[in-house]
C-alpha cells in the first residue's frame, strides 16, 4: 500500500475551503463514454481540452476524487468514490483497489469519525464506494458519526433497481447505511446551512443534484456526474452512456451553462482531471470550460 498523499487540489469560497483528494484517474477512449458520437467533431475546440483533458489522441482522463468541505463549523465529504476492495465494471483502475483513501482523509484533517455530514450528488458505485469499508468480512459505514444525506427521489429508484453495470452498489455501499439508522432522506433543494445547498440536476440518474456553495458574495458548484467531462460544455447534446435520459441530461445541461455560464462561479467537476475547477464562458454559439 502506498504512503503518498493524494493528489489535492484547495479552493476558499468566502469562508468555506475545499480540499480536492484523488482517489484514480482512468485515461479512456473518447468512445467508451461516448460510443455513438465522433471524436473528429472535438477539433474545434482542441485549443482548449487539450492537454488537460484529451490527451494521446483521442482519449480523455476521468478523474475519482472526493471533495472535502469545511463550512460552517461541519465536516463534509461529497461523493466518496469507489472504494477499496470492491469487483467494479467497465474500468481496471478502480477494479478490487487497495489504496490509503481513509488515512489520507486523516491527514488533510478529515479522519473519518470526525466527518459530519456525507452527500452523494447520486447513488452510481463510484459516487458511494467509501460509503462503507469492510470489517471482519461485513460492509459498515465508513464515517459512523455522519449522516448520510441521499436524495429521495434518487433513493426510491435505486432501492428497486441494481444499477445496469451489476456493481451491487446496493448491497454493499447504500443498504448498509440504512441498516445503520444513518440516512437522513432530503429533498432536491435540500439547504445544510447558509453557505451549503443542493439544485436540481437530473438526466443522469432520476434524483441527480449538484452541490451550491455561497460565502461572502462567492460562488462554487460540484458538478457530480451533470457532466462527465468539460468536452460536454461544447456538446451537450453528445449521448453519455451513463446518462439516464439523455433529453433531459442534455437540457439540464444547457440551463447549468445558462445559468452559471459568463459569471464568477466556480465549477468544480466530479469528473475532471487538472486543474478540476475553472469558468464556463461563451464559445461562439456554446460554451467552454476556461481553467
Amino acid at each position: 500500500m502506498s504512503d503518498r498523499l493524494y493528489d489535492t487540489l484547495n479552493w476558499q469560497i468566502g469562508d468555506v475551503s475545499i480540499t480536492r483528494m484523488v482517489e484514480v484517474v482512468i485515461k479512456t477512449p473518447i468512445s467508451t463514454l461516448f460510443p455513438s458520437e465522433n471524436p473528429d467533431e472535438l477539433k474545434p475546440y482542441h485549443d482548449w481540452l487539450k492537454p488537460n483533458f484529451i490527451v494521446d489522441g483521442d482519449n480523455i482522463l476521468i478523474s475519482i476524487h472526493a471533495f472535502l468541505i469545511n463550512a460552517g463549523g461541519k465536516k463534509i465529504i461529497v461523493d466518496t468514490c469507489a472504494g477499496n476492495g470492491k469487483k467494479l465494471p467497465l474500468f481496471d483502475e478502480w477494479t478490487n483497489l487497495d489504496t490509503p483513501f481513509l488515512e489520507n482523509m486523516s491527514k488533510l484533517g478529515f479522519a473519518p469519525d470526525s466527518i459530519d455530514l456525507v452527500m452523494c450528488t447520486h447513488l452510481h458505485f463510484d459516487h458511494v464506494g467509501w460509503n462503507t469499508h469492510k470489517v471482519n468480512g461485513e460492509w459498515v459505514p465508513t464515517f459512523p458519526n455522519a449522516r448520510y444525506l441521499f436524495n429521495e427521489t434518487e433513493w426510491d429508484y435505486w432501492k428497486d433497481h441494481e444499477d445496469p453495470y451489476e456493481s451491487h452498489a446496493l448491497e454493499h455501499a447504500l443498504q448498509p447505511i440504512f441498516d445503520a439508522k444513518l440516512v437522513q432522506l432530503i429533498g432536491p433543494n435540500h439547504r445544510v446551512n447558509d453557505e451549503i445547498s443542493l439544485i436540481p440536476t437530473p438526466g443522469h440518474t432520476p434524483g441527480h443534484a449538484s452541490v451550491l456553495i455561497q460565502s461572502k458574495g462567492e460562488e462554487a458548484v460540484i458538478t457530480g456526474d451533470m457532466f462527465h467531462h468539460p468536452l460536454q460544455m461544447a456538446k451537450p447534446g453528445w449521448i453519455d452512456m451513463a446518462d439516464m435520459d439523455t433529453d433531459v441530461a442534455e437540457q439540464t445541461r444547457i440551463k447549468f451553462m445558462q445559468r452559471f455560464g459568463d459569471t464568477s462561479s466556480t465549477v468544480l467537476g466530479t469528473h475532471f482531471a487538472t486543474p478540476t475547477a475553472g469558468k464556463i464562458v461563451s464559445d461562439g454559439d456554446g460554451y467552454r470550460f476556461e481553467s
